[in-house]
């Protein structure tokens, strides 16, 4: 499912870093980083992309209002997109906007007049959305000196010193932490709880997921086996999985992991410890606390800084990323090199068997001229379903509107 054909708008569509939720058969887009003259620049903020995943259409639409001037962190709660924190080539925020998309037309809001302490300013940060609340965790960002004195140094890893104003604050301690932040949408109050048990190390470009009460994160360190903490979200209390290296995933970040059952996590794709960007798949298992490597059709698609989705039918929705992110190194610096490979398709990975009314969908959507009129018989509400799938699995088109 590719938004291809000509120029203008649909290259837009290209991108990495970005933020992508589901909500009833149709995948947002927003944000995120493309390439232009060259050059790595930021998506404008005032803009989403939708596609209806039944047809294979795509739709543009303008954010009004006043947009975050950085994205990096968004996540959906109860039709309202949230987007915290992010950086620029400017500098770093702690700022929150919010977007309804269940509205006719869509404008940013800045979340303000809170209640309780807000996080330092970061960014490769993450989420989980768990009762109305966004529970955040980890990142690269900035502190004052006075927040560093007042955190443990298992919290906070200084990694570089210099100044720089944001607001009011003058901060210079820049590093990674393993912070666990609440913040309750319903009350717009943030909260620190106060965790136990083996946490883990700070880091950021990680990924997660949530099954239940239980919110799970994996990579974003330097190792070389993918390791797996899990974190009660009623008590508070870390878990760390100890498993055989022999039979872990190679080491990784910039990835996703996605639940699909419950049970099962399902990990694709990202850059490894050994620099290349992957296109494997497992499955943890959450119960047996085992990892599964995955036969896939999608081998021709490595992809890092993607995003991917929870579907229908426990499928999982990869959209975008990057399929060979490259580094210039030399003996004093490592930099990330522009790339020239950002990623606008859509592809889809079936976790489990599909059901009868699925598979008969999709036999017709592929083959509409073995039916003819007699498509004509069938309910109005399932024929429009047959029409949508026809058009999937059409030649791949953009639906441009404003």
């Amino acid at each position: 499912m590719d938004a291809s054909g000509g120029t203008g708008p649909v290259r837009r569509l290209e991108r990495s870093s970005h933020t992508a939720f589901l909500r009833e058969r149709t995948l947002y887009v927003w944000g995120g980083n493309q390439v232009l003259g060259g050059e790595d620049v930021m998506v404008p903020s005032d803009e989403i992309w939708l596609c209806d995943l039944d047809s294979g259409t795509w739709e543009w639409k303008k954010i009004t209002g006043e947009p975050p001037p950085v994205g990096f962190c968004g996540s959906p709660v109860k039709g309202k997109l949230y987007v915290f924190a992010g950086s620029d080539p400017v500098g770093y925020t702690n700022e929150m906007f919010s977007v309804d998309v269940t509205e006719q037309s869509y404008s940013w809001r800045k979340v303000i007049d809170t209640k309780g302490a807000t996080p330092s300013p970061r960014n490769k940060h993450s989420c989980w959305v768990h009762r109305d609340r966004l529970i955040f965790f980890g990142g690269y960002g900035c502190k004052t000196a006075g927040e560093v004195r007042n955190t443990s140094s298992s919290n906070f890893v200084v990694e570089e010193m210099s100044w720089t104003t944001i607001g009011n604050a003058l901060f210079r301690c820049w590093g990674w932490n393993n912070e666990v932040s609440v913040f309750d949408t319903a009350t717009a109050t943030w909260s620190t709880p106060q965790t136990r048990g083996p946490a883990p190390a700070p880091r950021g470009c990680h990924a997660s997921a949530l099954l239940g009460n239980k919110g799970y994160i994996s990579g974003g360190v330097e190792e070389s086996e993918l390791d797996m903490f899990c974190l009660d979200l009623e008590t508070w209390t870390w878990t760390r999985f100890d498993l055989p290296p022999s039979r872990a995933p190679l080491g990784r970040s910039m990835f996703t992991m996605t639940p699909t059952s419950g049970h099962a996590l399902f990990v694709y794709g990202g850059l490894g410890t050994d620099g290349k960007t992957l296109n494997d798949a497992w499955q943890f298992n959450t119960e047996k606390k085992e990892w599964n490597k995955m036969v896939h059709p999608h081998e021709d698609k490595p992809r890092v800084c993607h995003t991917a989705c929870l579907g229908s039918d426990d499928d999982v929705v990869v959209f975008g990323g990057i399929s060979n992110l490259c580094f210039l190194m030399d003996s004093v610096f490592i930099l990330r090199a522009p790339s020239q490979n950002h990623c606008r398709d859509v592809f889809v990975f079936q976790t489990q068997p599909y059901s009868l009314f699925r598979l008969c969908e999709d036999l017709i959507g592929r083959n509409p001229e073995r039916f003819g009129k007699r498509l004509n018989w069938l309910p109005s509400k399932v024929h429009e379903g047959i029409n949508k799938r026809v058009a999937f699995f059409s030649e791949p088109k953009a639906l441009l509107t404003a």
